[in-house]
Order: structure tokens, then sequence, then C-alpha cells
């Protein structure tokens, strides 16, 4: 099956026809599915969200060989069509993952929107979006990919660092930039969440994760609910609700059942190879600072630290829906 999708930008609107749900390789489902629509989250979260974008293809997309996902699939009837998720981090400048903004060619052939999002239950995402939302890629900033030409790994290191600054035509209006940690002091055990457009669908959040392994040098793992689509989300410090990373890859997405349709990839809490993070040190020196700001000391850099209701990120039940991909 091919399904054409166009944005179409006029002066009030962006038009986004949504094609059928594609299936990358890259992320999954760790323990519960922790996944959360933009209206089942707190006020602050909401706020969180609001400053998290999702990165289309310009003109149009083609999608080969959809496929039908089974009927007790969360999310199986919502409207898709992102291919990665970023951050907005100053105040015309967005951070996402190198692979999903390779070359100045791609910058000019992507848009992205923000409010793409399911605001209320029962709807199965926004397809029209205000032209203010949308903005173009106007320059790659700074981009590294580990493993392309050029960007060797570290001695022993398979995989590394994977991020994109990306700055826009425009500064950004009625949105504000997001806190980056600067003073590098996640560890192992430490609580986080991540938020973007898992498989290109409207904006999820995903919590009750916690960091693996810190020990590789550019990048951590972590057990996030992720899937491809979540490639360059933010990924936010429970505590200080500041950005630790970018959700760059992780373990296989979905496979096949016994009666044909296709279920998402699950494993324990504590099981598969988990998702890769690059680490925002690799990229913080190019990210602009923020009114109130400051250095703490000599020993690095820390922003200041706001609330967060944690409380926000709990599992719930999914949404009844109304679009299907049949």
């Amino acid at each position: 099956m091919k399904t054409i999708v166009k944005n179409t930008l006029t002066a009030a609107a962006a038009l986004l026809i949504l094609p059928s749900l594609s299936f990358s390789e890259g992320k999954s489902i760790y323990g519960e599915d922790n996944r959360l629509d933009q209206f089942q989250m707190s006020a602050q979260m909401k706020g969180l969200t609001e400053s998290v974008v999702s990165l289309w293809e310009s003109a149009s997309v083609t999608a080969e060989g959809g496929k039908k996902l089974c009927p007790a699939e969360k999310y199986r009837e919502q409207a898709v069509g992102a291919f990665c998720s970023g951050s907005l981090v100053g105040e015309d400048l967005v951070m996402t993952a190198g692979h999903c903004v390779t070359t100045e060619a791609k910058c000019a052939d992507t848009k992205l929107v923000f409010g793409f999002a399911v605001t209320k239950e029962g709807e199965a995402g926004v397809t029209t979006v205000p032209a203010a939302n949308v903005y173009s890629c106007s320059k790659v900033v700074k981009r590294f990919l580990a493993g392309e030409p050029g960007s060797d790994n570290p001695e022993g290191q398979r995989l590394g660092p994977d991020y994109a600054l990306i700055k826009l035509d425009r500064k950004v209006t009625g949105r504000k930039p997001l806190a980056v940690n600067r003073g590098g002091s996640l560890k192992a055990g430490d609580g986080i969440f991540v938020i973007g457009h898992p498989v290109g669908l409207p904006v999820k959040l995903a919590g009750d994760a916690k960091v693996r392994d810190f020990s590789q040098i550019g990048y951590f793992t972590a057990d996030l609910d992720t899937f491809g689509g979540n490639s360059g989300s933010p990924v936010f410090n429970l505590a200080s609700n500041k950005i630790e990373g970018i959700l760059v890859r992780g373990d296989g997405d979905f496979e096949l059942s016994p009666a044909g349709c296709v279920t998402m990839s699950t494993y324990e809490q504590t099981g598969g190879r988990g998702e890769d993070v690059t680490k925002v040190g690799e990229i913080s020196s190019y990210i602009p600072r923020l009114s109130g700001e400051k250095a703490e000391d000599l020993s690095g850099e820390k922003l200041e630290i706001r609330d967060m209701d944690s409380s926000a990120i709990k599992p719930a039940a999914a949404a009844a829906r109304n679009v299907t991909f049949d």
C-alpha cells in the first residue's frame, strides 16, 4: 500500500493530511506502557509539551507497506505523520537527533509543527494547526552522528552520540525554550521521562523510567517507553525538570503476532537492551543560556531548578478513539 501525504500551508492554518501507521525500528515498551496523551497530563507537563515539536516532510511523504495493528494495541486509532521529534532550546533553535536532519537539503525539506496533540478524550489528534505553529528549518547549526565518515567512535565503543541543533526560519512565539542540564550530575538509577512523538503519533509523555547505564561516552541507556518517531525527543530529569539528553535509538518496536497483526515489542522493566539517549552535554555549549541561568562554581554550570509535579507521570487508561488505520 502506498499513501501520499501532503502538508498544505495557508495564511490561516496548516492542514496535516496523515499517512497510515508506519513501523520504523528502534524503540519499545519496558514494563507497563506509561505513555500519556496531553489531555491526561498536569498543567505543568502540558507546559513542557508546548515546547516539544514534531518534524514533518515539508512537501510530501510516501509511506510504503502499512500494516494492521492488533485490536488491543494502545493508540491504534490515533493519527500519525511526524517522522522525528525535537525540543525548543532557544528563541529560534530546536534540538533533535542528528539522523533526523542529515543534510542542509533535508533541513530545507523539513517543517516543524508545534501543537500536534490529543487535547480531549476521544479525539484522534489534531489534523489542522494554525500556520503560526509551523516553522521551517533554515540552517543546521551543529550536527554529529557517531559512525558517519569522519566521526570515529571512542576506542572499544560501537555506538556514540547523535545530535543536531537547527535554526528555524523565524523566532518562535508563544512558547518558552526548555532548560538543559549543564551540570552533568545524572547517574544510574535516577528517574527520567521523555516527551515526543512515538511512531509519529500526537505528542506523548512516558515516565516511570530510570537511567540504566551512564558510563558510555556521549550517551546513556534507560528503560524509556519510546518508538521510532521519538528520535530527537527531549529526555528530562524527574527531579529537576531539565533536559538531560536526546532520545536516539533503542530496541525493536514491533513484532508480528500469530494472528497476523502487529503488536508492540514489550520487555520486563529491566529487560531488553534499553534505549539510548545522547547526553545533553555533547551539545549544550552551542545552546544559548536562558535568563536566570547561572554558573554555581568551577565544577560545572547549573540551571535554576524548577518545581515539578511528578504525580502527573503515571499510567493511565487508553482514551476512546475515532480514527482507524485498517
